[in-house]
């Protein structure tokens, strides 16, 4: 299972502090940006404004996203700023607008400017974009040969955030851990690039368990404190620097399969993208068979609010049949499950499906005393 390693480590430019958006005009100034295009949302803009500076020198356009990250939405952003001739394209907003601006700016070879919303995500980080259709429905993702321009990320903007957003971001982040550590640490010789790789998944998961439940607590209250900033900057730039090291080995493995097959059924795009990944960690523990590490983890989604079964994302009606198709999506070649040890089949998924319901359900986690 050799792969080749291309490291995309980091944006050429990150900064994390209080008031950090204020610096915009500065750094584009700096680069000889005189005219950009700002990509933002609707809602997410509302919360957004106080914090947006002010640019007196600089010629800013600006697109309102239309909901989902397409290439109808990636050609429309694309094709306004080259008929106008913009220097730059900056996001403002979550993991969807973020990776329609990268898509955008790497199709016109343009620099790529990130101001987030959101601690959802490691989007901001990445020099990749991952593309729906139109339904919402997982296609692609795309890497790029160019890193993001500059980050400015504001904990006091994270603060301000909706709490289910920064939940489901823990949860996506989580998974970078299981994910990485299933394909590593059956590499014989891992290089040393993957190596840190796996040390940045290691890390992930050690600062989500200890800060999550004050982070959640502050952005509940609005308030900011040492525990958010520090789950802010693991979900964007220690999650982003696993890929970013690690490319394929430590990217995605099995529960992002079943991420990506859930998004074919249509009850689920209502849920966030880090809330089917947490369901997608247990999946892929149960196909490894690593019952105590569930029972670790499920106190913590419940403590959470992150889903650990079908039933809490309104599946649970699916039956077998039901369960094979998305078993079926879960193992299509080009699934990243397969960087998992052995052979992953539509009935293996589909099993650890029903038997991972079943436990759950049953609450037999609670009898067996294991922790995380």
């Amino acid at each position: 299972m050799e792969q080749q390693i291309i490291v995309r480590a980091a944006p050429q430019e990150f900064i994390c502090r209080p008031g950090s958006w204020g610096s915009l005009e500065q750094h584009l100034q700096k680069r000889g940006i005189r005219r950009v295009l700002v990509v933002r949302g609707d809602r997410s803009w509302t919360a957004a404004a106080p914090y947006w500076p002010e640019l007196k020198e600089t010629e800013v356009h600006y697109h309102v996203y239309g909901g989902e990250c397409t290439y109808r939405e990636r050609d429309a952003i694309a094709g306004y700023a080259s008929q106008h001739q913009l220097e730059a394209v900056i996001a403002v907003g979550g993991g969807k607008i973020t990776d329609l601006v990268k898509s955008a700016a790497a199709r016109l070879n343009l620099p790529a400017i990130i101001l987030p919303t959101l601690a959802a995500t490691c989007a901001a980080w990445s020099s990749l974009s991952v593309m729906y259709d139109e339904q919402g429905t997982f296609i692609r993702f795309e890497v790029f040969a160019r890193s993001n321009a500059l980050v400015l990320l504001d904990p006091a903007v994270i603060a301000a955030s909706p709490p289910e957003l920064l939940a489901a971001g823990i949860g996506d982040t989580l998974a970078k851990w299981y994910e990485a550590d299933v394909i590593i640490r059956h590499l014989e010789a891992p290089p040393v690039e993957v190596e840190l790789a796996w040390d940045a998944a290691r890390k992930c998961r050690e600062n989500l368990l200890r800060y999550s439940s004050a982070a959640l607590a502050a952005v509940r209250s609005g308030e900011l404190n040492d525990a958010l900033t520090r789950t802010a900057e693991t979900i964007i730039m220690v999650a982003g620097l696993v890929g970013g090291f690690g490319e394929d080995y430590g990217r995605t493995a099995g529960a992002h399969s079943v991420h990506d097959a859930l998004t074919a059924i249509p009850e689920t795009h209502g849920l966030l993208h880090g809330s089917k990944v947490a369901y997608g960690v247990l999946v892929q523990l149960a196909l490894e068979g690593n019952w105590p590490e569930i029972d670790g983890l499920l106190p913590f989604y419940e403590e959470l609010g992150l889903p650990s079964s079908l039933r809490a994302m309104g599946l649970g009606h699916l039956k077998r049949e039901e369960l094979l198709k998305l078993g079926e999506r879960t193992v299509v070649p080009e699934a990243s499950i397969h960087m998992m040890p052995g052979i992953i089949t539509a009935d293996a998924v589909a099993d650890a499906v029903a038997e991972l319901e079943e436990y759950e359900t049953a609450g037999q986690y609670q009898t067996k005393g294991a922790s995380i």
